[in-house]
């Protein structure tokens, strides 16, 4: 009956820890999907706002742009007439007109102010990339800028803080399992040094007629002591302790078991419990980034392998860049420096790069701190080094 009942307590335990452990992955992986959640609901919000005030606006004919037809006509006419002579001069005026115009004059702002244009826009707005080919231009529209910028920039900055311990945490362990499997290389390298000079004593042992017994096992060196055998009943006490012990666990397992009934049949407890646990995980975040200590020439071969990757596939949808194009562009996305020389013909399909854009914005922050913490301890070692040098010596 005992035995029953323990396989009874068994069966319904397992189900009750895989609901323990789901509960578990839920709510450690609950905070990370949190805040990328709120940053693609921000984004959409941001992107309804600009396309339906950027995009509804009326375009108004000013008298700046009617000026620039006037002089564009006019230098155009003055061509026509005099073609050879006039052919240097025509280039110098026509790039100083162009200059001088403005992008909005040659753009309708609902095909420049869609869906998507206005979620690529929201996207380089709290990234702080800025390429500044894409603006706000209504007055409304630039206060909500700064606005939407005042509360996207810090959720940004929290989720690169929070996905930068994910990326420290791997990149400390992949660094430490490399470093101990050089370890164990080096080890088993000295282990078969070891071997081979143990099996040359040996050889030369024998060679020189010496006798080398194996040593004995325990039960051997019990068997071999008079007092053993003229006395079993060692071992009979020895054989009911160890009976003795093995119940003990036997009934310890199962007041596990009821232990955790006890605690799930307090749901309150629980919940308190996980709630904490959620709250420590949030108190957590930017802990792993601080304790990170690799190499800085990792992590610029980690950077130069993740943007090289980038650099090959994006030439198949825009084909006006190549290879060395598309690295530039990258990195003066992923460094957030944004010129906006390079203009994407298919923003759409780099919108899909967002996961990307956010773990390459992380590599490079992590690149960049753990530079900085260099160049402090160097700063350091010159400070002290140009003191000992001041200092005057006692005599």
């Amino acid at each position: 009956k005992k035995k029953k009942g323990d396989l009874r307590m068994a069966s319904t335990s397992q189900p009750l820890r895989g609901k323990r452990a789901c509960k578990k992955i839920f709510w450690a992986v609950f905070p990370h999907a949190c805040f990328i959640l709120s940053l693609v609901i921000y984004a959409f919000l941001g992107a309804l706002m600009f396309s339906h005030i950027e995009g509804n606006r009326k375009v108004n004919l000013s008298e700046e742009y009617r000026k620039f037809l006037q002089d564009l006509w006019n230098i155009s006419r003055n061509l026509s007439d005099n073609m050879t002579e006039n052919e240097e001069i025509f280039k110098e005026e026509i790039h100083a007109l162009l200059n001088a115009a403005e992008q909005d004059w040659f753009v309708n702002p609902k095909d420049k102010w869609t869906f998507f244009g206005s979620l690529f826009f929201c996207c380089t707005v709290f990234t702080t990339v800025g390429y500044g080919n894409t603006y706000p231009v209504t007055r409304i529209g630039k206060y909500l800028c700064m606005l939407y910028a005042l509360f996207g920039i810090p959720l940004m900055f929290l989720v690169l803080t929070d996905m930068g311990d994910i990326l420290a945490t791997v990149l400390s362990k992949s660094y430490n399992e490399f470093r101990k499997l050089q370890s164990k290389i080096q080890a088993f390298k000295l282990c078969s040094i070891s071997i081979c000079n143990k099996r040359d004593e040996v050889k030369s042992r024998a060679q020189s007629k010496i006798v080398i017994n194996e040593p004995l096992t325990i039960m051997e060196v019990l068997k071999s002591q008079p007092g053993v055998k003229r006395k079993p009943i060692k071992y009979r006490n020895a054989e009911i302790f160890e009976m003795l012990i093995a119940r003990e666990n036997e009934h310890a397992k199962p007041a596990r078991n009821k232990s955790i009934e006890r605690w799930s049949s307090c749901p309150e407890l629980a919940r308190g419990k996980t709630m904490s646990r959620v709250i420590e995980n949030f108190d957590k975040i930017g802990k792993q980034l601080e304790k990170l200590d690799v190499p800085i020439v990792l992590m610029v071969l980690v950077i130069f392998v993740y943007i090289s990757c980038a650099a090959a596939i994006l030439p198949n949808w825009e084909t006006r860049l190549d290879f060395q194009e598309a690295f530039y562009f990258c990195f003066i996305t992923l460094t957030t420096i944004g010129f906006g020389d390079t203009q994407l013909e298919h923003p759409k399909f780099f919108l899909f790069f967002s996961l990307y854009i956010i773990i390459g914005m992380e590599i490079v922050f992590i690149a960049f701190k753990l530079g900085q913490d260099r160049l402090i301890v160097l700063y350091k070692k010159v400070i002290s080094f140009c003191g000992e040098k001041k200092m005057p010596s006692k005599k």
